[in-house]
C-alpha cells in the first residue's frame, strides 16, 4: 500500500523527511518470538550528518522525542 505521504518536505529551509519504525522478528525461541524495531534513515540525512556505516551512535529519551547522537 503507497501512502500520499511525501517522502520529503521542503518547509522554509529546513528539509523534514518522513520515516518509518519497522518491527522485525529477531529470534524465535519455542513459542515466544522476540522483535527488535529499526528506524531506516534516509541516505540525505546520513550524509547530511557526515554519519559513517558502523559508527557508534548514542540514543537518548527527552520528552517524547528520541535524541540519536554520534558517539
Amino acid at each position: 500500500m503507497y501512502s500520499t505521504v511525501p517522502k520529503y518536505l521542503n518547509i522554509s529551509r529546513y528539509l523534514l523527511f518522513a520515516m518509518y519504525l519497522q518491527k522485525q522478528l529477531s529470534k524465535k525461541i519455542g513459542d515466544k518470538e522476540y522483535a527488535k524495531y529499526v528506524i531506516v534513515v534516509p541516505p540525505k540525512l546520513i550524509d547530511k550528518l557526515k554519519w559513517k556505516g558502523g559508527e557508534e551512535l548514542e540514543a537518548e529519551v527527552k520528552g517524547d522525542k528520541l535524541v540519536i547522537e554520534r558517539d
